[in-house]
């Protein structure tokens, strides 16, 4: 087969694609608009999960690692949530200058509360599919995310 032919797989993965990206769009306006009463975007409120679900505090880098994200992006983000006094900085034993990122109380507050609005949100949307088909699409995402990880990585290395 011809390289540049794409397969009838290779076809209904760019439909899947196409429309993650549509989704990934409506996925963040939808929690923008959910979170705008906390003064989070959904940007800051990934972060604030991303420290919430964290095993220990973790420096920028880790966190944008963690998210998948820029640490240029995290570093900004992070950097304005510190202003706002939802997230502090401890000094980290392993490393000087890499700083450890903390929710603060007030951090912690407004992380619940946006939880707590997307609760009932998130239970509605789910209301109309089954856990199996749920399960499912987490397996093909995470399928997909492990090969293009891999993609990425060969990339640097080359």
């Amino acid at each position: 087969m011809d390289e540049a032919t794409r397969t009838t797989t290779g076809d209904a993965l760019t439909e899947l694609i196409l429309s993650m990206f549509r989704v990934n769009n409506l996925t963040l306006t939808w929690g923008d608009r959910l979170v705008a009463a906390f003064g989070l975007t959904s940007a800051r409120w990934q972060i604030l999960g991303a420290i919430v679900y964290a095993d220990r505090p973790q420096p920028v880098a880790w966190l944008a690692r963690d998210l998948g994200a820029n640490r240029q992006n995290v570093q900004r983000i992070v950097n304005d949530l510190h202003g706002e006094g939802l997230v502090a900085f401890e000094p980290n034993p392993h490393h000087r200058r890499a700083q450890l990122v903390v929710l603060t109380d007030k951090g912690r507050q407004t992380y619940d509360a946006a939880i707590a609005a997307y609760n009932p949100r998130v239970n509605a949307m789910a209301a109309g599919l089954s856990l199996a088909e749920i399960q499912t699409a987490h397996r093909v995402m995470t399928r997909l995310r492990h090969s293009l990880e891999g993609e990425i990585d060969a990339e640097k290395h080359d």
